[in-house]
């Protein structure tokens, strides 16, 4: 018996079946999942530059007959949906599992979204595990199942799951013997005359899956009093055992397809059934779907966000704990960029030219929040490059502040390349700044094309970023040191003034602070502070204020050295304590 997350007992799941290979974007909250799977003796594992081609890499070594594991977060299904759509008519020969991880209440996601949903539409099984022991049964299972019906199996887990740890009994790894591959292009060439048939053989298999659902053992009734029945699945069981312990439960473990027979019979067996579900109507359309009455909540269930114990107490007119709401004396902590970060700089002088900034996904994102205020439109990997050239096109032939895309090195690899391929082809101009912090910092320092990480440490190759944008055929390419202020106001001038009705792209390079930990003497405010602010507005978490004086202070514990507030302070009132000195400190 071991204590597991969610995302280590998926990753042990497919190991004990036999998997041996792992495909990944990074994206939480499934991260882990790849990272630990990478770990196991015998096994291949690598991160790709997005979740597509993940699932075309996972489709390929299944294909060739090997068991394969895909992982990424709910929003990465999007950008998979195009293979995974199809690898529903193709089918398998190695057992393939792709693992959802969707966040309800947006930890770190942009949307809410239920991969159910996707499963659906797809006609492709999924499963939801309660806990880190489930997920490690139901992933193991998936493969045989794969297999067994020639089709690939999700898994969806959620933030409670993915990452809460829980007892896991583990077993051993199955004997399982690579499958030969076989030409057959009617099986595996989606081309219309190929995919009219697979699209029949697809027909006959969800009503083989149909059949072999009412009998599946993830499906279980907990049997407690008759007044109240309630039809959940995943992460929400927990909740509702807690919330109603005399209530019965049917607790889906396969929720699509559902057991049709073993719904109604289970809402015949009690006075009134209530389907729970967090952030989505896809259970409850589906229960009706069935013809199976819902009874509405006497209040209402919240329709977004995780669900809680108390919350669905009080969809029952049960009394449940309020909320306690932090004393009022107690500091906010906003997210902010690092001390030190390489992105701050820009951010900075972004801000200072009030330029239109179309953003991107990852940890520069911060860079909204108050005190740089940079950033004005954030909506998915990629979409920085792109919108950016929309707003061009919109504004073209009007006086109009100048557009700057931000986007990152490992962000630019997963979407962002195509992005700039489009504005190229079609000679857009603009300016567009890749922070290369040489990882992917956001969901815990990943390697990616362009830093020439991977997973398993093997030999690799890093792509030239330079090259490739020169290759491009962009003519106005710079490097740039984001820690100097100078050079970074200095190149935004040149891209978004002087080559203003061109295309500039500037690559601003230097490693994330937190990639190797580096500290430098701390810096101190002297004497000389004139109370101006002007350091505070970097957001840098180090430096604050006096509410009183208005005098600037650098907590040594937190400040890194990297000299970013020096530059900025017009009165010298910002010094480097000297290396062989104990001057300074908290001041």
């Amino acid at each position: 018996m071991q204590l597991m997350s969610g995302n280590e007992a998926i990753a042990r799941g497919a190991w004990e079946a036999g998997a041996t290979i792992g495909v990944a974007y990074p994206g939480t909250p499934s991260t882990e999942t790849m990272e630990s799977f990478a770990t196991y003796e015998g096994v291949y594992a690598e991160w790709c530059t997005n979740e597509k081609v993940a699932v075309e890499v996972g489709v390929g070594a299944s294909a060739a007959g090997a068991r394969v594991l895909s992982t990424m977060k709910h929003v990465g299904v999007n950008v998979a949906a195009d293979p995974l759509f199809t690898a529903a008519y193709t089918g398998v020969n190695g057992g393939y599992v792709i693992l959802a991880a969707d966040d309800p209440g947006m930890y770190s996601s942009q949307n809410e979204q239920d991969s159910h949903f996707y499963a659906r539409a797809a006609h492709v099984p999924i499963l939801d595990p309660a806990d880190a022991s489930e997920a490690l049964a139901f992933t193991k299972k998936a493969y045989e199942l794969s297999e067994r019906f020639d089709v690939p199996f999700m898994i969806r887990s959620t933030v409670r799951v993915s990452h809460t740890k829980t007892p896991v009994e583990t077993g051993e790894k199955v004997d399982y013997e690579l499958k030969s591959y076989e030409k057959n292009p009617a099986k595996w060439v989606m081309m219309p005359a190929f995919a009219k048939p697979r699209r029949k053989v697809q027909l006959e298999r969800i009503a083989q899956l149909e059949e072999w659902v009412e009998q599946c053992e993830f499906n279980e009734v907990v049997k407690r009093g008759s007044e109240i029945g309630v039809v959940c699945c995943g992460a929400v069981y927990q909740h509702v055992i807690e919330a109603l312990p005399e209530a019965s439960v049917l607790k889906l473990g396969v929720t699509w397809p559902l057991p049709k027979e073993k719904v109604t019979s289970f809402a015949n067996s009690v006075d009134a059934l209530y389907v729970i579900e967090e952030g989505s109507d896809y259970l409850t359309s589906e229960v009706c779907a069935l013809g199976v009455e819902v009874a509405d909540f006497p209040c209402d269930l919240p329709r977004d966000g995780e669900l809680s114990p108390g919350l669905i107490k009080r969809a029952f007119g049960f009394e449940a704990p309020e909320h306690i709401e932090s004393p009022g004396d107690v500091p906010g902590r906003p997210p902010a960029l690092c001390a030190g970060c390489p992105h701050r700089l820009v951010f900075k002088e972004l801000s200072r030219i009030k330029a239109i900034v179309t953003g991107d996904i990852g940890c520069y994102t911060l860079g909204t929040l108050p005190p740089l205020s940079a950033m004005d439109t954030c909506v998915d990997m990629g979409a920085s490059v792109s919108m950016s050239h929309g707003f061009e096109l919109a504004l073209a032939g009007r006086e109009h502040q100048p557009v700057v895309a931000v986007i990152g090195d490992s962000t630019f690899g997963h979407s962002g390349l195509s992005s700039l391929i489009t504005t190229v082809y079609n000679k857009g101009a603009g300016t567009v700044c890749i922070l290369d912090n040489r990882t992917t910092a956001m969901t815990g320092r990943q390697g990616n094309p362009f830093n020439g990480v991977t997973l398993q440490n093997r030999e690799s190759r890093e792509l030239d970023l330079v090259g490739v944008l020169e290759a491009l055929g962009i003519e106005n390419v710079s490097v740039v040191d984001p820690h100097d202020m100078k050079a970074v106001r200095g190149a935004l001038k040149v891209a978004t003034k002087d080559q203003a009705d061109e295309l500039s792209v500037l690559v601003f390079k230097a490693p994330c602070v937190l990639l190797h930990r580096q500290r430098k003497p701390h810096y101190f405010v002297n004497g000389d502070c004139r109370s101006c602010g002007v350091c505070a507005t970097l957001g840098c978490p180090a430096i604050s204020k006096d509410a009183e004086t208005g005098i600037a202070c650098i907590d040594a514990a937190m400040c890194i050295g990297c000299g970013q507030c020096a530059q900025y302070c017009a009165f010298s009132a910002i010094e480097q304590v000297p290396a062989s000195s104990e001057k300074g400190g908290v001041r």
